[in-house]
C-alpha cells in the first residue's frame, strides 16, 4: 500500500521544474522589429500567483499553445521566459520542455493542425524580485512543411503578488505525508478537467494527507480494513474561519484498494464526504473523503478555526484513508482554479523518508512527498524511511 495513489485526479504526466537563470539576448530595436507572425495562439488558463515553499519563491502556471493551421503540422522547439529587454531567464528545451508538455495532447514536441496542448510551467527563485512583475514568453517553432524555425513573442501576463493566504493545519500530529502534494510532476498538478465549456486545475496546489507510523507503513494489522490505517478517523479541523458552503454526506466507504470503488465515481461522487468552507474572498477549502456520518457542521454554518468538521475517511475516489485539501476560486470541488496557500509554521522531516532532527518552516506550503509535524515542540524524527512515491496515478474511470 505504499505506493499507492491516493487522489481525484483525471489527467497526469511527467515534468522537470525550472530554476531562473539570466542569458544575454540583444533586446528589440523598436516595437516593430518586435512584432512577428507565427500560426500558433498562446495563453495562461489562470493568472499566475506568487508562493513559498522550501525557502524559495515559485510560480506555478500553465501556458497552452494551440496550432492554428488548418493543414501541416508544426514543432515546438523551446518556450522561454523573457524579461523585458528580452534577455532569456528561463529556458524550457529539449527534454526539459517535452517533460513539460501535456502529453495527452501532443507526441513529443509535434502539433497537428488545430491541436493544443499544454506546458506547465514552473518558476523557481531564492527571491521574489528576481521573478518579473510581468511575464513575457519567445516561443520558437519550426512548419513541418520546411526548414526554417519562427520565434514569436507573446503578449503579457500580469503577475499576481498579493501574499497567500496563511492557514491553519487541517489535520494534526506528527508524520503526514504530502502525497501528490505541490510539484511540477504531481497528479494534482496535472489533473486538468473540463467542466462547463472552461478548463479547471482545482487540485493544481492540493495535498493528499496521509499519516505514516514509524517504520513507513500506512495501516497496523489488516490492509483492507480502512480502521486500521492510522491515518483513519483523525479529526479534520478548520483551517480559517469561515462558512459552510457545500456538503455531502453518506457515500459509503471503500475497502482499501487501487481499483474498487463503494459507488460509482462521478463529478458528484469522486469527492465522497467532503465540506466546502468559503475562508475569504474568492477563496473556498475543500476537505475531502471524510467518513461516511462523521460531518459535524451543516450547510451554513459558521465555524472558527481550529473546529472539528468530521473524520479522515476512504469515500469517494479513494484508494485508502486520507484527507484530500485544497484551496480554490469558487464553491466548487472542480470547476474551480487551485490557489496556493501557506501554513504559519510546521516542521519537516525528510523528503519520503526522515533526514535528520525537524527543521522549522514559516509561511510555506510543502512540497510532495515532504513528511511533516504540525504540533510545535520536540519530536523524534518520523521513520518513513520505507514510504516511497507511487508509480502512476490511480485514475476516476474513464481512462483518457
Amino acid at each position: 500500500m505504499r505506493d499507492t495513489a491516493l487522489c481525484m485526479c483525471l489527467l497526469i504526466g511527467s515534468v522537470a521544474t525550472a530554476v531562473l537563470w539570466a542569458q544575454d539576448a540583444a533586446p528589440p530595436k523598436n516595437a516593430t522589429d518586435s512584432l512577428s507572425i507565427a500560426p500558433i495562439d498562446a495563453s495562461v488558463l489562470a493568472p499566475p500567483v506568487l508562493f513559498k515553499a522550501e525557502g524559495r519563491w515559485n510560480l506555478a502556471y500553465e501556458l497552452r499553445i494551440s496550432n492554428l493551421e488548418d493543414v501541416g503540422s508544426i514543432t515546438i522547439l523551446s518556450v522561454q521566459l523573457i524579461d523585458a529587454a528580452g534577455k532569456t531567464l528561463v529556458d524550457y528545451s529539449g527534454d526539459t520542455l517535452k517533460a513539460s508538455l501535456d502529453p495527452a495532447a501532443v507526441v513529443g514536441l509535434k502539433l497537428g493542425p488545430r491541436t493544443f496542448t499544454t506546458v506547465f510551467m514552473w518558476i523557481s527563485a531564492s527571491s521574489r524580485d528576481e521573478i518579473p512583475s510581468v511575464l513575457r514568453h519567445r516561443v520558437t517553432l519550426k512548419d513541418s512543411d520546411g526548414p526554417d524555425t519562427l520565434s514569436t513573442e507573446t503578449l503579457p501576463i500580469a503577475l499576481e503578488r498579493k501574499p497567500v493566504t496563511v492557514i491553519d493545519p487541517p489535520i494534526r500530529g506528527d508524520d503526514w505525508v504530502a502525497f501528490n502534494g505541490p510539484s511540477n510532476s504531481s497528479v494534482h498538478r496535472r489533473a486538468i478537467l473540463p467542466v462547463q465549456g472552461r478548463s479547471f486545475i482545482s487540485q493544481r496546489f492540493a495535498i493528499d494527507w496521509i499519516q505514516v507510523y514509524p517504520d513507513g507503513e500506512l495501516f497496523r494489522g489488516d490492509k483492507l480494513q480502512n480502521k486500521d490505517y492510522r491515518a483513519y478517523g483523525q479529526p479534520v479541523l478548520a483551517v480559517a474561519d469561515g462558512t459552510v458552503t457545500e456538503l455531502k454526506d453518506g457515500i459509503p466507504e471503500n475497502t482499501p484498494s487501487p481499483t474498487e470503488r463503494a459507488v460509482e465515481m462521478t463529478l458528484e461522487t469522486m469527492a465522497g464526504n467532503h465540506i466546502i468552507e468559503k475562508i475569504g474572498d474568492g477563496e473556498y477549502a475543500t476537505y475531502a473523503h471524510m467518513q461516511p456520518g462523521s460531518l459535524r457542521v451543516k450547510l451554513g454554518d459558521h465555524v472558527k478555526k481550529g473546529k472539528t468538521l468530521g473524520l479522515v475517511g476512504n469515500s469517494g475516489n479513494s484508494t485508502a484513508p486520507h484527507l484530500h485539501f485544497q484551496i480554490c476560486d469558487a464553491n466548487s470541488v472542480f470547476a474551480c482554479q487551485g490557489l496556493p496557500y501557506a501554513f504559519s509554521s510546521f516542521e519537516s522531516v525528510g523528503e519520503w523518508k526522515p533526514e535528520g532532527q525537524p527543521v522549522k518552516h514559516t509561511m510555506e506550503i510543502p512540497i510532495e512527498g515532504e513528511v511533516v509535524n504540525f504540533d510545535s515542540g520536540d519530536h523524534k524524527p518520523s521513520a518513513a524511511a520505507s514510504l516511497k512515491p507511487h508509480q502512476g496515478p490511480i485514475r476516476s474511470a474513464p481512462t483518457h
